[in-house]
């Protein structure tokens, strides 16, 4: 319900882009970046903008090369994206975000119960999770198993075919 606590809590006026993060946002997915690596040169990018970059791709839904230009590079954040998808980085914050939203809602932090659904297990048969994972078509890699796509039933046995 907007009450006026409510309100003044999602108010996203004072940001440059709704997609931007708060400072409140921030301190939640802060610690789980990992840091610089040890030797080499210094990391010059600010990680907080790279995520709000990342944000505002999600949000808006816009193709990479139309990222703003008061934003990082899209070469930048595209290369974040990439390293923290392959190292697991994506998957901990989600996981993160996830509990603390359910444990704010008065839930414990893992579901005790699933639903299942015959539409879930015909997608299980076909792939599993890959098959399900919607980040890789937007960045037009993977084959037909990975960007969602039905797989193809062989028409050998099929009466149509004769």
């Amino acid at each position: 319900m907007w009450t006026k606590e409510n309100r003044g809590r999602y108010d996203r006026s004072r940001l440059r882009y709704p997609s931007d993060l708060t400072d409140e946002e921030w301190s939640l997915v802060k610690p789980l970046i990992p840091p610089a690596k040890r030797g080499g040169n210094r990391r010059r990018v600010d990680v907080r903008e790279i995520v709000n970059g990342l944000m505002y791709i999600l949000s808006t839904g816009c193709q990479w090369r139309a990222l703003p230009k008061d934003l990082p590079p899209r070469s930048t954040v595209h290369g974040y994206f990439d390293l923290w998808n392959w190292d697991g980085t994506l998957d901990r914050i989600h996981h993160a975000l996830y509990e603390k939203c359910r444990e704010e809602a008065g839930r414990e932090a893992s579901p005790s119960a699933a639903i299942i659904d015959s539409q879930s297990v015909k997608a299980a048969e076909k792939g599993g999770p890959r098959s399900i994972r919607m980040a890789e078509p937007a960045l037009g890699r993977g084959n037909a198993a990975t960007r969602g796509t039905r797989a193809r039933k062989s028409r050998a046995r099929s009466a149509i075919s004769w």
